[in-house]
C-alpha cells in the first residue's frame, strides 16, 4: 500500500486578510517611531530593515532581470518608497482610518477611469463622499496637509498597482521584492536620512523600525504576492475594499481613534464603494487563474 501526502494549504482570503491587518498594525506601530524620527525617516528605516530581512530570506535575483525588466523594477521600486513617505506623513497628522480610506481613492479612480465607462465612475464618487464624511472639513480639526499627502500616497498605490502583479510574475516568490525594497530604500534616502540623522535616536527606535519592517514589508507583502497569484482581480479587490475599515479597527484597538459617527458612516460608504466597484467591472474567466493586473496595497 502506497502512503499518500495531502498537502494544506491557507486559502489565499486568508492570507490576504492577514496581508492588510498586519500593514495596518505595522503603521500603527509606526507612530511612535515617527514621533523620534519623523515619517521621512521612519519610512527609510523600515525599508532598510526590510532588505535586510528579505535578503536573509530570498537572495535578489539579479542574474534574471532582463533589460526590458528595468524600468518595471525601478518604477515600482521608486514609487514603492514614496507611497510609504508620503503615508506615514499623513498618519502623523489624520487618524490611520481616514488616511487608509483616502489612500483608497487613488486605486479606485484610476480604475474607474481605465474602465471606460462613464457609470464606473459613480463609485469614486460615491467614496469621496465617505471621504468628506470622514474628514469632516466642516470641523476645526481638518488637516488639508494631512489630506493631501494621503492623496499623493494614494496616486503612488495607483501606479504600484499597475506595475506588483507584473513583477510578481515575472519573479517567483518574494524575489520580486528583494529587488523593489532596496530600491525604494534608495530612492528615500534622501528625504529619509536627514530626518533621522537630526531626529531623536533613542536606544528603542531602531529596534522598533526593525520589528515593524518584519511585519511589513516582509511578512504582509509575502501574504499578499501569494495571494495574488490564487485569486482573480474581482476576488481581491473586494477583500481590499475592506482596508478602511481595518485601518479604523487598528486605529481605534493599537492608537485609541475612536471615530465619530459620521466617520464610521464615511468608513462604510467607502468600503461599500470599494466592492461594488469591483463587482461592476466584474469579469468572466475560464478557470484559470487571471494575469490581469488586481489591486494590492504597498509596504506603508
Amino acid at each position: 500500500m502506497t502512503a499518500r501526502h495531502t498537502g494544506y494549504s491557507l486559502p489565499p482570503w486568508s492570507m490576504a486578510i492577514a496581508a492588510m491587518l498586519s500593514i495596518q498594525l505595522a503603521n500603527a506601530l509606526s507612530v511612535g517611531v515617527l514621533r523620534e524620527v519623523g515619517p521621512a525617516g521612519t519610512a527609510w528605516l523600515r525599508l532598510c530593515f526590510g532588505v535586510v530581512f528579505l535578503w536573509i530570506i530570498s537572495r535578489p535575483a539579479i542574474r534574471s532581470i532582463r533589460r526590458k525588466d528595468l524600468p518595471s523594477l525601478l518604477i515600482l521600486g521608486t514609487v514603492t518608497g514614496f507611497m510609504t513617505v508620503f503615508f506615514l506623513g499623513a498618519v502623523e497628522r489624520i487618524p490611520l482610518g481616514t488616511a487608509v480610506a483616502i489612500e483608497f481613492l487613488g486605486p479606485l479612480a484610476v480604475a474607474g477611469i481605465m474602465s471606460g465607462n462613464r457609470r464606473a465612475l459613480i463609485w469614486p464618487a460615491t467614496a469621496l463622499v465617505g471621504i468628506i464624511l470622514l474628514t469632516e472639513p466642516w470641523s476645526g480639526s481638518f488637516d488639508p496637509i494631512g489630506v493631501g499627502l494621503a492623496l499623493a500616497a494614494g496616486a503612488c498605490w495607483a501606479l504600484y498597482n499597475i506595475l506588483t502583479q507584473r513583477v510578481g510574475d515575472r519573479f517567483a516568490g518574494i524575489s520580486g521584492l528583494s529587488l523593489t525594497i532596496p530600491i525604494a530604500a534608495l530612492a528615500t534616502l534622501p528625504v529619509g536620512l536627514p530626518q533621522v540623522i537630526n531626529g531623536n535616536l533613542v536606544w528603542w527606535v531602531l529596534p522598533a523600525a526593525a520589528g515593524i519592517a518584519l511585519i511589513t514589508p516582509v511578512i504582509a507583502f509575502g501574504l499578499e504576492m501569494l495571494a495574488l497569484k490564487r485569486m482573480n482581480h474581482t476576488s481581491f479587490g473586494t477583500l481590499l475594499s475592506v482596508e478602511p475599515a481595518f485601518g479604523v479597527l487598528i486605529g481605534l484597538l493599537v492608537l485609541g481613534q475612536a471615530p465619530s459617527t459620521y466617520q464610521a458612516i464615511g468608513v462604510v460608504i467607502v468600503v461599500i464603494a470599494g466592492a461594488a466597484a469591483q463587482w461592476d467591472g466584474a469579469r468572466k474567466f475560464s478557470g484559470e487563474l487571471t494575469e490581469i493586473a488586481a489591486p494590492t496595497h504597498g509596504p506603508q
